[in-house]
């Protein structure tokens, strides 16, 4: 992987990759003028997804541990916000993605979340999911099997 690449692979930026894509795709005609209630959803989503990675970051604070993909963490968060998904930060930019979407009167931008969590999954969680497994193996195991990947 090339310095540039490896630089600029974290998920934000993959997320205002996407939600420039988003934005890009509806005004290249692929949008529409979203009435005034579908901007309220769209910006209580983009709210929501903010105050998950707000939590998120500050349970890994907590914990002593790295908030930053691609670092080996010292310690596993389980409780918090962690107690109801595995990946808050990027279910945060999940919502992040689709209240934007909302918010510009992207369908394209709606239909680009299951790739924005495809690539999500792709280039961090599973690492940091391998990572997890090998460092607290048994506790990984079970925080696993009772908290849900996403939602």
């Amino acid at each position: 992987m090339t310095f540039l690449a490896k630089t600029l692979d974290y998920p934000p930026i993959w997320l205002l990759g996407f939600l420039t894509l988003a934005w890009a795709l509806a005004g290249a005609g692929l949008g529409f003028a979203p009435p005034l209630w579908l901007k309220g959803i769209g910006g209580g989503l983009v709210a929501l997804g903010v105050a998950l990675m707000i939590a998120a970051v500050f349970a890994m604070w907590r914990h002593h541990t790295t908030v930053i993909p691609h670092r080996v963490p010292s310690d596993i968060v389980t409780d918090g916000i962690y107690r109801f998904t595995r990946n808050p930060i990027y279910l945060g930019d999940v919502f992040t993605l689709l209240g934007f979407s909302l918010l510009y009167g992207s369908p394209a931008g709606v239909l680009l979340i299951p790739v924005f969590m495809a690539v999500i999954q792709r280039r961090f969680i599973a690492e940091e999911e391998k990572w997890l497994g090998t460092k607290f193996a048994s506790e990984f195991q079970s925080w696993a099997e009772r908290t849900r990947r996403w939602l």
